[in-house]
């Protein structure tokens, strides 16, 4: 099983960037599909999720209105649009895919992660 992110880039602030996840070695057209960031020196944090078929997502406070996940089954991929950028959003952005078909903010319960894309936001 393998995710591979892209999609990352540098952007100045107020910009936008979509990212894209696509999975490969099973299908997780069953699955919710997340969304983590990390910034260094700091933890890896939830970003967004989507549900298995795209009815539902979730988002952490900080980019409710900001950002948008959506999800393609057939391909079975993930996006996340990220939209008004700050520099507080430079990390490295994680794809990851749980078990369930809930969305959920929680770390734990994210089974397969990708290996990052980095995001740069410039003031």
């Amino acid at each position: 099983v393998q995710l591979a992110e892209s999609g990352g880039g540098l952007v100045q602030a107020g910009g936008s960037l979509k990212l894209s996840c696509a999975a490969s070695g099973r299908s997780f057209a069953d699955n919710t599909m997340g969304w983590f960031r990390q910034a260094p020196g700091k933890e890896r944090e939830f970003v967004a999720c989507i549900n298995w078929n795209g009815s539902d997502s979730y988002y952490a406070d900080f980019v409710k209105g900001r950002f948008t996940a959506s999800r393609d089954n057939a391909k079975n991929s993930v996006t996340l649009e990220m939209n008004s950028l700050k520099p507080e959003d430079t990390a490295v952005y994680y794809c990851a895919v749980t078990h369930g078909w809930d969305t959920t903010p929680l770390t734990r319960a994210y089974k397969y992660w990708g290996q990052g894309t980095q995001v740069t936001v410039s003031s």
